[in-house]
């Protein structure tokens, strides 16, 4: 029988009156990319140092490889990587050197270096010193770090915090191709656009419980399509649409969403708000993106 990867249950953890994560349920299938999205404070960076050891839960239970963290410490952690936002990294040393530190510490082969190297792609800039690299540089290195043994699991917290398109897009090509090396990715991100592109699987979580677990795809067909209005004046416009019995939501930006049922609906909401007299700028039906249910889900967070 194949176990999950991460299996938890009942998960809690209390700091003085703040509930932080609430009987969390989880499960992490072996070659997966988790998406693990929440809002700030919802519990997620709580969730993942209950993972890795660095805090213990109040109740609950957390298998890693079907076996109990609790009892198995040791071992569980020993064929799992991390990498918790900004990699400690020595910048004076070279990519290559600090490598060579992660290995006398880990006892691992000088063999481990080259192969992590040519994994995250560093092999060109591995005698660069660290502080000559950019921030998508140091990350990959770090992820290389994270590699060594050749873990089974890794367990990334907002790994692309901070950098810029081109870094972005250089760490989602390397964790997209971690599953084939044999690794499941468990990812913690607030780059709700960034998760879409890799997860295969997602948990999103509010106020320390979770509301979903899923495919992408499961997701998605829980929520109906939707119209994105924008017109000269978007606060009346709301309001006249919700007085006609619509849904219509103003996230601050500049349009609005109104859940419908199809083109029907779509022309129906036009011809409303031209009988109103609104100067309507843009009507689109548009299939919800990750980011647009993720807002639905959590905006009362």
């Amino acid at each position: 029988m194949m176990h999950n990867i991460i299996e938890v249950q009942r998960l809690s953890r209390r700091f003085g009156m703040t509930q932080a994560v609430n009987r969390l349920y989880l499960q992490v299938p072996p070659g997966c990319i988790y998406g693990f999205l929440g809002p700030n404070g919802a519990g997620k960076t709580t969730t993942i140092r209950m993972l890795l050891g660095l805090i213990k839960p109040d109740d609950g239970s957390i298998h890693i490889f079907g076996r109990p963290l609790r009892q198995n410490e040791r071992d569980i952690l020993s064929h799992t990587g991390s990498l918790m936002e900004t990699p400690a990294l020595y910048p004076h040393l070279t990519g290559r050197e600090n490598l060579e530190l992660v290995r006398r510490l880990t006892g691992g082969s000088r063999k481990e270096i080259s192969r992590v190297l040519a994994v995250t792609g560093m092999e060109k800039d591995a005698n660069r010193p660290v502080k000559e690299y950019s921030l998508g540089m140091r990350q990959r290195l770090g992820l290389a770090a994270a590699m060594f043994g050749q873990p089974e699991l890794l367990i990334l917290d907002e790994p692309t915090n901070g950098l810029d398109p081109a870094g972005i897009h250089e760490i989602r090509e390397l964790i997209c191709r971690l599953p084939k090396e044999g690794i499941t990715v468990f990812l913690s991100s607030h780059l709700l656009n960034e998760v879409e592109q890799m997860a295969t699987r997602i948990g999103i979580i509010k106020s320390g419980s979770l509301i979903f677990q899923g495919s992408p795809d499961e997701l998605r067909s829980r929520f109906t399509d939707y119209v994105s209005v924008t017109t000269d004046r978007l606060d009346e416009t709301c309001s006249v649409l919700r007085s006609s019995g619509w849904q219509a939501v103003h996230r601050g930006n500049n349009h609005l969403t109104v859940p419908v049922n199809g083109y029907a609906d779509a022309a129906v909401i036009n011809a409303e708000l031209v009988r109103a007299g609104h100067k309507v700028y843009q009507l689109g039906l548009t299939h919800p993106s990750l980011e647009d249910i993720f807002l639905t889900l959590t905006e009362n967070q």
